[in-house]
């Protein structure tokens, strides 16, 4: 099985360095719509040669289209894809599901990959995405590679070997938006996984002041093995916001790998030099069902550590290493979160110096103000980035085919494998003294220095005594190898373009108001209230009220199984093929922000759809006057007005608090109080405070008014709605 290594380009200087070091593929984004947003990106232009760039080398390029759509950007969202398209692009990572369906109408051979943005953690959600015609899925990074393996779906598989971790669901994290404009599924996440928090339990310290969502870097290297030996088509370097030296250095460690180079690898340095260039300490992650996820201590690079701090005075610092350090390398005091590029080093004695060895002890200047003795990690390592400035060279192998026979015209011929072209030149003459030798003709074909190309192999069928020009040679070797490159760089398939025709979908406007319970005196005050449906998800709740027709079971979310979890009245948050012999109502966490993701929703089976919590007040009544005016038929909405927003879902007890208890929050450093729980599977992060949308009056003329409770009590519920 070939396997893929798809490599990060967040701007041009990465992508070379891609592609010199060995990747198969890589992906890049566009000035918008992509989940990097402040990765420096491709323009349209930048993006054209990129793709001409790529395919020469005959590497594939994919464009990172994940964000979510509003209504507003539908018609720039489709300009870009649709230039990417004409331009040879080989595939399209998408999240909005509406998008994604939209395009598989429009442009029918378009590749695209759902993208990790769209928790692709199931097999149903596999077999969905198959069905609707996606080429490939990027698994959750939640997903081992046994419940990897055991999905057997005709679909192309593509799992993160290395990088960055998200610690909630991708596609599932609200965290950022929800405390601010800034949206992680609109590629503006903020980071807040990455700051500290502390623990409590009726207000109870357990646990203060750490980095207690804070996830390490993943790396697989050290089992590659078993990731080769997997039917997984794709492995995927995480970091469009990474530096081109470590997009490089990455990408040649695991080029080596997949070729079965590493017994040539020295995988303890190449451990410490990956420490060196970027690492918040290196987890196997979910992948490999590793338990050691967490950097509590540390959110950011913390480097190799180096060695410690020995002494400190007002003008030094004195360090005992455990591994060499050089002039203009950087250093981290770890605990202090202090650092500097060491401009000026010095011995024991105290003698400027260009490098001290490990197991010595050196003195740099302390111009941070260190005041305790700490450890130190190096965070740049100038010789070894100075290195990986110089590009390898990476080249296309061709064979070569020259024919000569008398009073027939000289022909050369060029094959790299995929493409075949021939040139004929003048007629080839008796030779009036001595003739060409074919170690000259060979040398000249062979002359490729400043093409990509190297020959494989030169074959000559030179009939005796033939006369030929080098001049000619080399003529005929440059137009073949210029006909060649254009031929390459201009590699793309042709641009189907349907115009697409939305049928009117069958839907009717209802008004009404929904309930979330998650304590029986909530379900118990719900039901015996005027209200359309009462979802429920504790099982022991649900199990007393089923009965009722209101009353609905709500799904786990990010479930393995979901297709066995659906009840005859079903609230459903993931994706997967539904069955519309049950009343199913789309939870917002199926992301809709537009009026297509609705309308296709509709058409797979959903009855009632609640619309994504990170629209504001007006762009809710804009998608709503949209949906009214494009179909001229009242769409079955809801809108959550009031409840706490599930900010995250992290796999697993990653707090280890006890399960089902809902005393637990996590406090933030502006005194925010998060409430989590673990349901035994997952750990849920909800928003420190709820949604409350005021103005409630203008919407229940239009749609559903929807309540989410978590603890509030019967009087509680009665000032906050009146049902």
């Amino acid at each position: 099985m070939k396997h893929e290594l798809l490599v990060p380009a967040g701007d041009m200087d990465c992508l070379k360095q891609a592609i010199a070091n060995g990747a198969d593929a890589v992906y890049v984004g566009c000035e918008n719509f992509g989940a990097r947003k402040f990765a420096k990106n491709f323009n349209n232009e930048e993006m054209l040669y990129a793709i001409r760039l790529c395919h020469l080398y005959g590497v594939r390029i994919y464009a990172t289209m994940n964000t979510l759509i509003k209504d507003n950007e539908v018609q720039e969202f489709l300009t870009q894809i649709e230039f990417l398209y004409r331009n040879g692009i080989d595939a399209v990572l998408i999240q909005d599901f509406g998008m994604l369906m939209l395009l598989r109408e429009k442009y029918p051979n378009l590749e695209i990959h759902a993208s990790t943005q769209a928790n692709i953690s199931s097999k149903d959600t596999c077999e969905f995405l198959y069905n609707i015609g996606v080429k490939r899925v990027v698994f959750s990074r939640e997903m081992s590679l046994k419940e990897i393996e055991a999905i057997k779906v005709p679909i192309e598989k593509e799992v993160f070997i290395h990088g960055a971790l998200c610690v909630s669901y991708s596609g599932c994290c609200l965290m950022s938006s929800s405390q601010g404009p800034r949206s992680a599924n609109r590629g503006e996440c903020v980071g807040c996984c990455r700051m500290k928090y502390t623990l409590e339990k009726n207000n109870h310290v357990l646990k203060a002041d750490k980095y207690l969502l804070s996830m390490k870097e993943l790396n697989t290297s050290m089992h590659f093995k078993d990731l080769l030996n997997s039917d997984i088509t794709c492995f995927k370097i995480e970091g469009r916001m990474k530096s081109p030296e470590y997009v490089g250095y990455v990408t040649s460690m695991y080029r080596k790998i997949i070729d079965n180079n590493a017994e040539n690898l020295n995988l303890e340095q190449e451990e410490e030099n990956l420490e060196t260039l970027y690492n918040r300490g290196f987890t196997e992650g979910n992948l490999f069902e590793s338990k050691d996820l967490l950097n509590v201590d540390y959110p950011n690079h913390i480097g190799l550590e180096i060695g410690k701090v020995i002494e400190i005075t007002k003008d030094k610092i004195k360090i005992q290493l455990k591994k060499d350090l050089n002039q203009h390398d950087a250093i981290k005091f770890l605990k202090s979160d202090k650092g500097f590029i060491v401009n000026y080093l010095y011995d024991a004695s105290g003698k400027l110096v260009n490098s001290v060895p490990e197991g010595e002890i050196c003195l740099v200047d302390n111009k941070v103000d260190l005041k305790i003795l700490d450890k130190v990690g190096k965070t740049q390592d100038h010789k070894l980035l100075e290195h990986l400035k110089d590009l390898p060279a990476r080249q296309i192998p061709v064979t070569f085919k020259l024919t000569s026979h008398i009073n027939q015209p000289l022909v050369l011929e060029i094959n790299d494998g995929k493409n075949y072209l021939k040139v004929s030149g003048k007629n080839v003459e008796p030779a009036k003294t001595a003739p060409i030798e074919e170690s000259r003709i060979r040398q000249q074909i062979e002359k490729l220095g400043g093409t990509p190309f190297t020959s494989r192999a030169t074959i000559i069928d030179l009939e005796p005594n033939s006369f030929i020009q080098i001049a000619e040679i080399n003529e005929l070797r440059r137009t073949l190898v210029n006909n060649l490159i254009n031929i390459r760089m201009n590699d793309k398939k042709e641009a189907i373009i349907n115009e697409v025709k939305l049928s009117i979908p069958n839907t009717d406007r209802e008004k009404g108001k929904t309930v979330s319970a998650m304590t029986e005196e909530q379900a118990s005050y719900a039901t015996r209230r005027n209200t359309l449906r009462c979802y429920i998800g504790i099982d022991k709740i649900y199990n007393n009220y089923k009965i009722d027709s209101k009353v609905y079971y709500k799904m786990p979310r990010c479930s393995r199984n979901p297709s066995r979890l659906v009840k005859p009245r079903t609230l459903v948050s993931d994706y997967f093929t539904y069955d519309t012999d049950n009343q199913l109502v789309g939870d917002y966490h199926l992301n809709i922000t537009n009026i297509y993701t609705a309308y296709y929703l509709y058409k797979c089976g959903l009855d009632v759809l609640t619309l994504s919590v990170e629209l504001s007040e007006q762009e809710i009544i804009n998608l709503i006057n949209n949906y009214i005016n494009t179909f001229k038929v009242y769409p079955r909405f809801e809108v959550l007005v009031y409840g706490r927003i599930e900010n995250m879902i992290i796999k697993g007890n990653i707090l280890d608090i006890v399960a089902n208890d809902y005393n637990y929050d996590l406090r933030d450093e502006k005194g925010n109080a998060f409430p989590v729980y673990y349901d035994g599977e997952n750990t849920h992060v909800l928003n420190y405070e709820p949604v409350n949308i005021q103005n409630r009056k203008l919407l229940s003329d239009y749609v559903s008014l929807r309540y989410d409770f978590y603890t509030e009590t019967e009087d509680e519920i009665k000032r906050i709605a009146i049902l």
